[in-house]
């Protein structure tokens, strides 16, 4: 490994022009750009069109998707495409395959009304998020496999700015163009965006990853260490051993690694997000209820949120390094949860004309820089999990444990708001803000009491 410290500055910003980093953030970019498009900014659409608040909430079921997505990623980590696979590369082959799906549901959409064709919405935003979600464990392993251990960094932050940048052209984006045409032109012009996301995984290179018979041997050496005598897994059926070593191996490491603390730890994955997801569900419901025009809503937001998360972001960044991970996931959880206050706060101000635009300003920028502060520390976290060898399928399982809880309980939030009103879920989002904050003191007493452990 290059020592850092050896690096000078000018050859270190130069690194962001390399083309494995430039093609990582455009398609981080591709990552973040159908999120949104099945998440608030679909709700915001269906809600405009006179969707009950009840039916919208139901919607965000779709995306389990992306906390299930540990059960097809094995398959992905380790699985050829044929035909694509071949002239492609097994990366890049599934990266194009979610493109493509994440196109033609985009498109899908755009052709319906919710008034007429509401489950069809639902099949076709189901489409999107699958392939995203497939986008997503593909993208993993590339991310990992396109450069050496010294330039992660610098392929870990292009992938989160071009992921952030597609959360604002799907967001205000998607509410400026459907504030000027329609909701259909505006989900029409993310499909096409997406067919230039194709061009730019067909310019990317596929990188260089193990090859079977080297991912075979370690498989076979995860499995004897964890039994403590020789398992002779190759002399096993072919099925056996695809399944052992794809799917049993990655979590048999994690297991061995942490014992019994690890349900622990998977508990504060699970948990971490509960408040902020319960909460995304109805905030664009919320603002459109509260009287504030698309445009409002895209301005402050979209693009004024947008700039709070990178600083958040950037704080907690300086935070870890200075601190480490541990205070700054408290802070974070601390920050999500007293920031739905804020929210509660804002709806009782609710009248015959909407609040002034300052006190929205105020609402999102707390909420943005608390969830973007929080996001990187337990991003930060996840990443220490992992160990490379496994990366893909583990941190697909952490990334679908971490949504999965919240995603259901979010389907509930609609029901919330038209039996109680926008005060009280927002009162109760904070209050599932607590496990994280309990759990975030347990994780820093186990560390201190065995520092090796975590």
């Amino acid at each position: 490994m290059t020592d850092q410290t050896s690096v000078s500055w000018r050859d270190a910003f130069l690194i962001y022009t390399r083309k494995p980093v430039v093609v990582i953030s455009l398609l981080g970019f591709s990552a973040g750009l159908p999120f949104l498009l099945v998440f608030s900014t679909l709700t915001a659409w269906l809600r405009d069109e006179g969707v009950e608040r009840t039916a919208i909430g139901f919607f965000a079921w779709v995306g389990l998707t992306y906390s299930i997505k540990i059960l097809w990623a094995p398959v992905v980590d380790r699985l050829n495409i044929p035909l694509f696979g071949k002239s492609l590369g097994q990366r890049r082959s599934w990266i194009v395959c979610g493109q493509v799906g994440i196109g033609a549901g985009l498109l899908l959409m755009s052709l319906l009304r919710p008034q007429d064709s509401l489950i069809f919405i639902a099949l076709a935003a189901l489409l999107v998020a699958f392939s995203s979600a497939t986008q997503d464990i593909a993208l993993d392993a590339f991310r990992i496999e396109s450069a050496p251990d010294e330039q992660q960094g610098a392929m870990s932050a292009a992938y989160i700015f071009g992921y952030r940048v597609a959360l604002l052209v799907s967001g205000a984006g998607a509410f400026y163009i459907a504030d000027l045409n329609n909701w259909s032109m505006a989900y029409l012009s993310m499909a096409a965006l997406m067919g230039v996301c194709v061009l730019v995984t067909l310019w990317s290179d596929e990188p260089t990853h193990k090859t079977p018979e080297e991912q075979r041997r370690m498989d076979a050496e995860m499995v004897d260490q964890v039994m403590g005598r020789p398992m002779h897994l190759e002399s096993r059926p072919l099925l056996q051993r695809h399944i052992l070593g794809a799917v049993i191996c990655p979590f048999l490491e994690f297991m061995q690694r942490y014992g019994r603390f690890a349900f622990v730890v998977l508990l504060f994955i699970a948990v971490f997000r509960l408040s902020d997801i319960a909460m995304g569900v109805m905030a664009n419901p919320f603002y459109l209820d509260m009287g504030y025009s698309k445009s409002e809503i895209a301005s402050v937001a979209k693009v004024f949120g947008f700039f709070m998360t990178i600083l958040g972001s950037a704080l907690c960044g300086v935070l870890i390094v200075k601190r480490g991970i541990y205070q700054q996931l408290m802070l974070g959880a601390v920050m999500v949860a007293s920031t739905n206050l804020l929210f509660s706060l804002l709806a009782g101000m609710q009248g015959d004309t909407p609040p002034d635009l300052m006190w929205l300003g105020i609402v999102i920028s707390a909420d943005n820089l608390s969830g973007g502060f929080a996001s990187t520390a337990f991003v930060a976290y996840l990443s220490s999990l992992t160990n490379k060898s496994y990366t893909a399928t583990q941190y697909a399982l952490f990334s679908s444990l971490m949504t999965l809880p919240g995603k259901f309980i979010s389907g509930f939030s609609g029901w919330v708001v038209d039996t109680s009103g926008y005060s009280e879920f927002f009162v109760i989002a904070a209050l599932l803000g607590l496990p994280a904050i309990i759990l975030v003191v347990i994780l820093m007493r186990h560390k201190s009491s065995s520092p090796a452990s975590l």
